[in-house]
């Protein structure tokens, strides 16, 4: 045992509860101030949530796109996708009475009414109780789809695991695939949007090799790689096109194409040989014409020509290194690394209270994910600082009904801030959660340090995250990719851990499965429990 630790271990032992308010241990006082944060990302959240039940449709139950010109609509690529989902997270870790009761109400509802072609959902109008088009377009149905699974089911499933939005998942996949036999053919639906030919393959890129882990079944690896093969085989090379969005709604295929190749690596180590070298041609393209001085993203670009199409920088620029990212983890490219890392460097000096997208939330919600996600990997301290600053810039657009900016993407503001949360917590959460009561938690070289106050009398558990990438997805590793949750101190079910408490009642050895399951806690109002989990 490391001897700090053992020191710390008998001090928190011998102290007496009059006497822990005087503790001044730095790694513990910025847990209570982690937790000051947490709780401020669960709040908002839930104030969230609550803002927008009160829009609901009296007779679907269905929330709207927007509560201005779409107020009479739900979207499957808006109002589910972006906005009911992160209903769904929020509540699942804080109220788990809205979780099984208005939640699931409004999937069933969503499910039985939006459902046209077979499980394939449509644009719902609540005016005529019915779809909004007579007509059926495939182009619609395969967008919304796409976007619900990968943008809401998807990370919905990756936290949660198996569930009923789980199965809502699984079954729009298998439904789809019957309208989606060749990527070219999207090239006639999305004749008008070019952009979306690369966003709905990109989508799909990242649903189908996160399934097809999770499942073990070939034919979901097989569909995404009729899709690689199409862009790094086929006719539709990516540096030589005339239009590269490399912000969302066209960057979807970097990071597809991605997730696509590491699953390779593992699974079919001569196919992703195959698509190396034309993989790689896109990424330097796009590194070499697609950056502004400061390493970041350009919204798009001409591959082609080298031409800078919008001089706009990406607010999802995290989402395009994480590609980089990925390839590095299993190829060892170091200047891949390395431009992940250049393009951290600026951030605090020309980055701070930038309009990433005007005045919207949104552009900061994606930004600040960015860096978490990265900053999980890279555990830079000028990162940790900008995500801190700009994460009370974004929490400060929140309007006191709760509401963010009345559309479909305040759901992207409790994701981001849910997001945060976890990491302030280094994961762990508690049931039954209550807003007086405050968890954060703090890393040191010794071990992981959780601190619960709470204002009254709470009894619950304390609950320890797993390595959700292997329990819920069974991944090889834990490459970075769009809308997960970052995992932090984590318990396996097979490894024994030793706690230490300043409730010595709680001091001992715990396996991994009872942390996983929680270690059940009785607070007083005013106390402050320490726990400390050696290294």
């Amino acid at each position: 045992m490391n001897r700090i630790f053992a020191i710390t271990i008998v001090f928190l032992m011998i102290i007496s509860c009059e006497k822990q308010a005087e503790f001044q241990s730095e790694t513990i006082n910025q847990a209570i101030e982690n937790g000051k944060l947490a709780t401020e990302g669960y709040v908002r959240s839930l104030h969230f949530v609550e803002g927008w039940l009160t829009k609901t449709d009296s007779a679907s139950g269905l929330i709207p796109t927007n509560l201005t010109k779409q107020i009479d609509v739900w979207e499957p690529h808006n109002s589910a996708a972006d906005n009911y989902a992160f209903m769904v997270l929020t509540v699942y870790l804080l109220d788990k009475d809205l979780y099984n009761g208005e939640m699931l109400d409004m999937l069933n509802s969503e499910k039985k009414l939006t459902s046209r072609v077979k499980s394939l959902p449509d644009i719902y109008a609540f005016s005529k109780q019915n779809f909004l088009s007579d007509e059926i377009k495939m182009s619609q149905i395969i967008f919304g789809a796409s976007e619900y699974m990968k943008d809401g089911l998807i990370p919905i499933n990756e936290y949660i695991g198996k569930s009923p939005w789980q199965d809502r998942m699984m079954e729009m996949l298998d439904d789809l695939q019957e309208f989606m036999q060749k990527p070219e053919d999207l090239e006639t639906l999305f004749k008008d949007r070019q952009a979306s030919i690369e966003e709905v393959n990109g989508e799909m890129l990242q649903t189908l090799s996160r399934v097809f882990w999770m499942t073990g079944e070939q034919k979901y690896l097989d569909w995404a790689t009729k899709i690689g093969d199409f862009y790094l085989l086929g006719e539709r090379d990516l540096s030589q096109i005339d239009y590269l969005r490399i912000r969302d709604h066209g960057c979807e295929i970097i990071g597809g194409l991605s997730e696509l190749y590491v699953t390779l690596h593992f699974a079919n180590p001569e196919k992703k040989e195959q698509y190396k070298e034309p993989y790689y041609k896109i990424l330097d393209r796009v590194l070499e014409v697609g950056r502004n001085e400061d390493g970041l993203f350009y919204n798009a670009i001409n591959p082609k020509t080298g031409e800078i199409v919008d001089k706009n920088i990406v607010d999802n620029w995290g989402y395009t290194f994480d590609a980089y990212y990925s390839v590095w983890l299993v190829d060892g490219k170091k200047e891949y690394r390395d431009a992940v890392l250049n393009g951290f460097k600026n951030l605090n000096e020309n980055y701070r209270n930038y309009a990433w997208e005007g005045t919207s939330h949104d552009g900061y919600a994606d930004a600040l994910e960015s860096g978490i996600n990265l900053y999980n990997r890279e555990p830079v301290p000028e990162l940790k600082s900008w995500i801190d600053s700009e994460m009370q810039v974004m929490f400060d657009m929140q309007q006191p009904d709760g509401i963010i900016g009345g559309w479909h993407g305040d759901g992207n503001f409790a994701r981001t801030a849910i997001m945060y949360s976890l990491w302030k917590s280094q994961g762990a959460t508690i049931q039954p959660w209550r807003s007086d009561v405050i968890l954060g938690a703090e890393k040191s070289e010794d071990g992981t340090y959780f601190v619960l106050t709470a204002e009254n009398d709470w009894e619950g558990k304390l609950i320890f995250d797993a390595q959700r990438h292997k329990t819920i997805l069974n991944l090889p590793i834990d490459y970075p990719r769009i809308n997960q949750f970052p995992e932090w101190f984590t318990a396996e079910s097979g490894k024994e851990y030793s706690l230490v408490s300043s409730q010595k009642e709680l001091t001992g050895k715990y396996s991994g499965t009872q942390l996983l399951e929680g270690i059940s806690v009785n607070l007083n109002g005013g106390e402050k429990l320490i726990v400390a989990v050696e290294n």
